[in-house]
């Protein structure tokens, strides 16, 4: 059984709300799936992804495939993430850039 890591589709009609899910190869996009790792919401200014890291790397670890999407977008995050960090630490006593005079 090929397993994939991948997004599937819920939400209301013109506004779409993702589900992290690892699945059968075989499942269709919106149906069964094994595991529920996380959530993306694509509206929004940067559209926010919220992924279980640990039970992402388990599944990886394990075989899964992530979709060339879902790569795409965990690639984005962690970018996202190592500009934010850098960004706490070089501005003075936890202060933000823009309040600092």
């Amino acid at each position: 059984m090929a397993v994939h890591i991948r997004l599937s589709r819920v939400g209301a009609k013109k506004a779409p709300l993702y589900r992290v899910v690892v699945a059968d190869q075989r499942s269709p996009r919106g149906g069964r799936f094994i595991e529920k790792l996380g959530t993306y919401n694509p509206s929004g200014d940067v559209g926010a992804l919220i992924v279980n890291r640990e039970r992402l790397e388990y599944w990886v670890g394990h075989g899964a495939q992530p979709s060339h999407t879902l790569d795409r977008l965990l690639k984005a995050d962690q970018r996202g993430q190592a500009k934010a960090a850098a960004a706490t630490a070089s501005s003075p006593k936890g202060r933000s850039p823009e309040k600092s005079s």
